[in-house]
């Protein structure tokens, strides 16, 4: 089990513990791909932990942009959490149907927007509805709370900046999409994407970074995938996945054994792969 930091991961046990305490909220930020045909918030109103709000990735997002769930305005965020009862002073566990696939994208939105109390539940809905944790079908009671929001903007990159950081190399660009993607071997599941990988990046497939359970690895263990990887370590970071999602579980990996000077490539894959003038590689890093 993953040592508890409510900065970035906690057990199910501690959520239980602490679960009660006034000035922690618990939000539900279950997403799931297209193709896989789940209605999240119809899942989220039939059972959920108690107390949690739901985090619609798709809904709190740049909606005058054309591609999915990107970083919401700081007005829409600010609001929305006013809206959802969060705020200022409170500890913020965030969770998905499993593990930290679309966890980890809202505990680095709340870290984006400066709220640092914030930690994605370690093995996520599916952990603890196994080992027989209280769940409930309530709306939750909210109340109206400010959230002051300084916007950390070196923890977001644009297609401008990948690019030049692909050509000169002085960041290291890694990829959270499973190998056959990353090589081109398979067509991307979003119609119209090239098929490839940015060129100078690697491969850090984010479900590497899990147990079979969903849990995340030790931080040493994390480590070790990213220099197996080739990683070099001692550069800044931008992570890069399909569309923003599993790229923050890169993220997430990175500040537990230590690493903080990474960014996400909000727009990812389905961004770069749409841009017939932008460079791409296919193989093997």
């Amino acid at each position: 089990m993953a040592q508890d930091d409510p900065r970035t991961l906690v057990s199910t046990q501690w959520l239980a513990a602490h679960l009660k305490d006034p000035d922690l909220r618990v939000v539900d930020a279950s997403w799931h791909m297209p193709a896989e045909a789940r209605d999240a918030k119809a899942e989220y109103d039939a059972e959920h932990i108690p107390g949690a709000r739901f985090f619609d990735i798709d809904e709190i997002a740049d909606l005058r942009s054309a591609l999915p769930h990107m970083v919401p305005p700081v007005e829409k965020f600010m609001s929305r959490m006013r809206a959802m009862g969060i705020g200022d002073g409170h500890q913020i566990v965030v969770y998905g149907a499993s593990g930290a696939f679309s966890a980890a994208r809202v505990w680095w939105l709340f870290r984006l927007m400066g709220h640092h109390d914030v930690a994605v539940l370690d093995g996520g809905f599916a952990k603890w509805k196994a080992e027989g944790r209280r769940i409930e079908d309530l709306p939750p009671v909210v109340r109206d709370r400010h959230m002051t929001v300084r916007r950390q903007n070196q923890m977001v990159k644009d297609v401008t900046q990948v690019a030049a950081a692909s050509k000169l190399g002085d960041y290291e660009i890694i990829d959270a999409r499973s190998g056959p993607r990353f090589r081109g071997d398979v067509e991307e599941p979003r119609a119209g994407l090239r098929a490839g990988h940015i060129p100078g990046s690697r491969n850090v497939p984010f479900n590497e970074l899990l147990n079979d359970d969903a849990t995340m690895k030790t931080p040493d263990a994390l480590k070790a995938v990213f220099e197996a990887a080739g990683v070099d370590l001692s550069k800044p970071a931008i992570t890069t996945c399909g569309s923003g999602v599993t790229a923050c579980v890169l993220a997430l990996a990175m500040e537990r054994f230590g690493k903080s000077d990474y960014a996400i490539y909000d727009g990812s894959w389905t961004e770069w792969g749409a841009f017939p003038t932008l460079p791409i590689a296919t193989g093997e890093a």
